[in-house]
């Protein structure tokens, strides 16, 4: 089945055609008729499956449909998620299935001026993708009106119970219509995402894709044992070998990032980190340039996995194995998007081998052990030791080299 034969408006044709999109994914196929016809939806699908599409496009015809006096009535679409970057995203995908249609979708996000935010809302908007912190913010000022809300979206249901926001799911529902339509999204789902998502549905279609396979077909995973003072060493290695390839290294927290990131930088290699500690226009600094390639090696947290849809991501690499299994399919499904490949390579130290088993357990398959023989693992240690060494020698030359120069400026005034 190709998208020209669904009975969508064909603006939106049109630009899934532009974008390249002819036939909906496993995800897309099942969920938009059921959407279409306006019913409730539990969708379980892995990262990178095209979930995000499957709620957007029929969202957008059937708001582009239906007929309103004025956007002053207030929003008719509510799409929470749990990071900025994902909110973000998301409206970007509205906008471009969006293009020449009269739907207007707004994001909304903590972490920058509300000002500019309460002057787009009081334009009037059809669609809302926000973050929890903010929108509740601008609900309690009498900024927002949520009471005309068509339709409830909650994507990354599973990662916004993570981060602690079912208090915020279950007060957001106070200021909704009863009479309404639930989409209720999820990479994994476990007994606390069913009570919460049965607790929101009426007679919910579900949808599950590939529920034996949590993660892609298309990704090639791999694991080394190298111990963890080591990791850096592996890490320089591989990006060395791999110069034009873009990187995602995950770490476990925002301090290891940044440990990472001087000692990338000690051996020459450029990257740069995302996690909560940055602002939020740092963060879009950042993820711009990782998007467009002028820094192709970012390390980030796993705060920030689910915000990071990046086109092209060729490597994610696992520098600290994540805390919950579960997580490990939320990294490495920044890879392999779509039809795309990816390669997935975690490095493991003896502490963590549990945590290995753990994740072997969750995908129900064992992970591709890599052999690094002994030469070659103290090869990749020394060489990168010794550039690391020359590297500080060299910036201690140049700091020397600065210092003479200004005392000779000083001298010279005198």
């Amino acid at each position: 089945m190709k998208f020209d034969d669904y009975r969508i408006s064909p603006e939106i044709k049109r630009n899934l055609e532009d974008m390249g999109l002819k036939r909906p994914t496993d995800i897309q196929y099942k969920s938009i008729p059921p959407i279409l016809k306006g019913e409730d939806v539990l969708a379980i699908a892995q990262t990178g499956t095209g979930k995000t599409a499957a709620f957007v496009i029929p969202i957008l015809h059937m708001l582009q449909s239906k007929k309103r006096s004025s956007r002053s009535d207030g929003i008719r679409c509510v799409v929470m998620v749990p990071t900025r970057e994902l909110s973000i995203q998301i409206t970007e995908v509205f906008e471009k299935i969006g293009k020449h249609t009269k739907v207007k979708t707004m994001s909304v996000f903590g972490g920058v001026e509300q000002d500019p935010q309460i002057a787009r809302l009081e334009k009037g908007i059809d669609i809302l993708v926000t973050t929890p912190g903010r929108m509740f913010d601008l609900v309690s000022q009498g900024h927002m009106k949520l009471d005309q809300v068509d339709i409830l979206v909650l994507d990354e249901a599973d990662h916004m119970l993570d981060l602690g926001f079912i208090k915020d799911i279950r007060d957001l529902i106070k200021f909704l219509p009863r009479h309404r339509q639930t989409l209720f999204f999820s990479a994994t789902i476990n007994d606390t995402i069913k009570d919460l998502a049965y607790s929101l549905v009426r007679n919910a279609i579900r949808i599950q894709v590939s529920p034996k396979d949590p993660v892609a077909k298309n990704i090639t995973h791999s694991v080394a044992f190298i111990e963890m003072d080591d990791k850096r060493f592996f890490l320089a290695r591989l990006i060395d070998e791999n110069p034009d390839s873009k990187v995602l290294v995950f770490v476990r927290t925002k301090v290891r990032a940044e440990r990472v990131n001087k000692a990338l930088e000690r051996a020459n290699v450029q990257s740069i980190t995302i996690h909560g500690d940055k602002d939020q226009q740092d963060r879009l600094k950042v993820m711009q340039q990782f998007r467009e390639g002028t820094v192709k090696v970012l390390i980030a947290t796993d705060v920030s996995a689910r915000g990071i849809d990046i086109p092209d991501v060729d490597y994610v690499v696992n520098y600290d194995l994540p805390d919950v299994a579960e997580n490990y399919v939320h990294r490495v499904g920044r890879t392999g998007r779509g039809t795309k490949k990816g390669l997935a390579v975690s490095f493991c130290s003896a502490e963590e081998r549990p945590i290995l088993d753990e994740i072997e357990s969750f995908l129900q398959q064992p992970i591709q052990k890599q052999t690094i023989h002994k030469d070659e693992y103290s090869d990749t240690v020394v060489l990168h030791d010794e550039r690391s060494d020359k590297m500080k020698a060299l910036m201690a030359e140049i700091e020397e080299q600065e210092k003479w120069e200004r005392k000779s400026r000083k001298k010279r005034k005198a």
